[in-house]
């Protein structure tokens, strides 16, 4: 089922549109989910495919994921999905690129070590922003998923390298997000995030299951890492817990376990915006993979995963088009790039228990792309200079395919990824019951 799940491309027609598709966080995440596909399922059809989208963002010769292409929005939430699916490549020994081409691990690297330079303590006493130009709307928010993916990759980098600064710099930032109250550390509920002229203290209580599921998937790697130390077992449990607790709730018809999007998959209506329609997907994957790196957790995550499994098959068509919604037993007419994301990202996150399904490799053991302790440290001046000299014409229109993948079963109907600056916030924000205008920066944000 999850080959029916994924389109060749040529049934597509296909668009591109370099300024909006190309270098999002919904893109960046759509390739890892093809990396995690070919992983467990040894169908190689799609990773020439999936090298050359993955290269064609890397920015060469800054190698740091901050394309031309996408600077008039770009979050360090964008930038850290693309370095993610990069850090996946490099622990699943994804096919490495040409030598003459940015190397898989050098590439995550570049994306933690520019964002480690970004670190910001003047306000709230530290953290990430979520944007990376003064210019942007959310530069002055400090919101969890920057965070979380930032210690994300720090926890990967340290169980992958064996260097000890990428485990200083997770374990900073776990601190942080409890310090500055973004993790509540009674319930392990992971919150929004906060203003910076508020010092952080006006924190939005709403919640995402695709960040608890970064947290979880990194405190996984660094409970690995440790050697089970209990420090990360007591957070990883309490996280899972949590997590499991908040978006699996029982389906009203059969009383299984549902992935659900709690801040806007509301009973009588459907509030997610383009990313979040793709977030169950990000929650499988990522909790699935937890149960190689936290053995312990097996028999309390895979029963879930495998109910919601089930869940998702019933929104299903016979053709392989799927809704969104997983607790209504039937097909809901919601679908999309990010529904089908959802679907084969469920249907791989059982392939987990399959015999030959290999964990995380290191560079120790098993691990063959080629690192760069270097990568990004050089500066961010020239990091938004012309494209690189290595994309052709040609490059161009392949890249047009980085739209259209995974949302393989929509029958023909054209894919356009598009990423909205602000969606997520805004959002968060009318659930709080607060207006979306308001000034930031001198500047009139306007919604509602």
């Amino acid at each position: 089922m999850a080959r029916s799940l994924v389109k060749p491309p040529v049934s597509f027609p296909v668009r591109l549109q370099e300024d909006h598709t190309t270098g999002g966080k919904q893109a960046g995440a759509l390739w890892g989910t093809m990396v995690d596909y070919w992983h467990y399922t040894h169908d190689a059809i799609y990773n020439d495919v999936t090298q050359r989208a993955l290269i064609f963002q890397a920015n060469y010769p800054h190698n740091d994921y901050m394309p031309p292409n996408w600077t008039a929005s770009l979050g360090n939430d964008d930038q850290g999905f693309w370095g993610m699916s990069a850090m996946l490549a490099a622990e699943t020994t994804f096919k490495n690129p040409p030598l003459d081409q940015p190397q898989w691990l050098a590439l995550a690297q570049a994306v933690f070590h520019t964002q480690a330079s970004r670190w910001d303590t003047e306000y709230c006493n530290g953290g990430l922003r979520w944007q990376i130009p003064l210019s942007n709307n959310g530069y002055n928010y400090k919101n969890s998923i920057a965070n979380a993916i930032f210690f994300n990759l720090g926890a990967r980098l340290a169980r992958y390298t064996g260097d000890k600064t990428y485990a200083n710099w997770a374990s900073t930032v776990w601190n942080w997000m409890e310090g500055v109250g973004y993790i509540d550390t009674a319930n392990y509920n992971v919150y929004d995030g906060g203003h910076v002229e508020l010092n952080c203290t006006d924190i939005n209580r709403a919640q995402f299951s695709y960040t608890a599921a970064i947290f979880i998937q990194g405190c996984g790697f660094l409970y690995n890492y440790t050697n089970g130390e209990q420090f990360w077992r007591d957070r990883l449990q309490g996280l899972t817990n949590r997590t499991l607790t908040n978006f699996f709730p029982a389906t009203p018809q059969t009383g299984r376990a549902a992935a659900t999007e709690l801040s806007c998959e509301l009973e009588d209506k459907n509030q997610c915006t383009t990313d979040m329609l793709s977030f169950k997907g990000y929650l499988h994957r990522w909790l699935s993979q937890t149960t190689q790196m936290a053995p312990f957790l097996h028999d309390v995550i895979m029963p879930i995963l495998k109910q919601s499994a089930q869940s998702m098959a019933e929104s299903c068509l016979p053709d392989g088009t799927c809704g969104f919604r997983w607790n209504r037993g039937a097909y809901d007419g919601d679908t999309g790039a990010g529904q089908q994301m959802n679907a084969l990202g469920a249907l791989v996150s059982l392939l987990v228990d399959q015999p030959d399904a290999k964990q995380a490799v290191t560079e120790q053991h098993g691990g063959t792309s080629s690192g760069d302790p270097n990568a990004g440290r050089s500066g961010e001046g020239g990091e938004w200079e012309g494209e690189s000299k290595l994309i052709t014409k040609g490059d161009r229109i392949g890249a047009g395919i980085v739209t259209f993948v995974v949302v393989g079963s929509m029958l023909g109907m054209m894919i356009w990824m598009s990423v909205t600056t602000g969606e997520e916030e805004e959002y968060a924000r009318a659930a709080m019951g607060q207006s979306k205008k308001e000034v930031v920066k001198g500047k009139e944000r306007e919604g509602t």
